[in-house]
């Protein structure tokens, strides 16, 4: 009889230890810090362009498009999350840095160059891309072939473009530059006959080029006048993200993932992109 308490007593126990283990275990899920800590894993926020085609597109129904999206996706799915735990969130290009020191993404890919200035505010995977500026104008263009042609051309970019005013100032200085409040603008100019090229990141500019609405009526001309290194933004300091990131990347590389990211956004645009970069940050 004595046997048999002792046995109850243990059965007991141990239905009451699984039941704490059971109800501890939702402690573990991500509150307000961008993505999960710990065990379990609810959603991870990353920083992605909502406005840029073939790079980082939300389109009208809801969906999410573009080659930083499909790196995103990748390395969340390495970090232990599925497409459906990632909650994507706008980073425009002045905000990056604050949306990471206030944790409100985890990462941002978005078109971020690595540079010393922002390596100050913010840590970086990879890279995982290598952009140039370039110029894109209309496909029947044969009098711009380097940056001097636009000398006496019209030359369009956005409001604030640091492409528009490295043209302006140190290649072709008496380039007539129009500066306005969107890419697409810019692209309706070059269509219509209004400016002559557009400037910015390579990437970009394919992206535009390879809509469906624009197939066929522009090209890139391949001058590769700067070169921007795309790295995933993190907080500083977060050296175990950072490296959890880079094999992530890599592994996206030797799989074969990553160039067939880049010829389904890309290819549309005959635009050649440069290979994997080797990933610096971090080593």
């Amino acid at each position: 009889m004595k046997v048999f308490k002792t046995g109850a007593a243990a059965a007991v126990a141990a239905v009451l230890a699984l039941t704490a283990t059971a109800c501890g275990g939702s402690s573990d899920k991500a509150s307000g810090d961008g993505g999960a800590s710990g065990g379990a894993k609810d959603k991870i926020a990353i920083g992605i362009k909502f406005d840029q085609p073939g790079l980082g597109l939300k389109t009208p129904d809801g969906k999410f498009t573009g080659f930083d999206v499909d790196v995103a996706t990748y390395v969340a799915k390495e970090l232990g999350y599925q497409p459906d735990q990632i909650e994507f969130k706008q980073a425009v290009s002045a905000e990056r840095e604050n949306l990471i020191a206030n944790g409100d993404v985890k990462l941002v890919v978005a078109t971020y160059t690595i540079n010393d200035k922002r390596k100050a505010k913010v840590d970086f995977a990879g890279p995982y891309f290598l952009a140039h500026q370039d110029l894109l104008v209309r496909a029947d263009e044969t009098s711009i072939t380097k940056a001097e042609d636009l000398n006496k051309k019209k030359l369009c970019s956005v409001t604030g473009s640091t492409s528009a005013q490295n043209v302006k100032t140190k290649l072709a200085p008496e380039a007539d530059l129009q500066q306005l409040g969107g890419y697409s603008e810019c692209l309706t100019g070059l269509e219509n006959k209004a400016v002559d090229a557009l400037t910015t990141d390579d990437s970009i500019l394919a992206g535009y080029a390879a809509q469906e609405k624009n197939k066929g009526k522009f090209k890139l001309t391949g001058l590769k006048l700067s070169d921007e290194p795309y790295g995933i933004g993190l907080k500083k300091g977060d050296k175990d993200l950072q490296t959890k990131v880079n094999a992530a990347l890599k592994k996206m590389v030797e799989d074969g993932s990553w160039q067939k990211a880049v010829d389904a956004n890309f290819g549309p645009a005959n635009y050649k992109a440069e290979p994997a970069p080797q990933i610096t940050e971090g080593s």
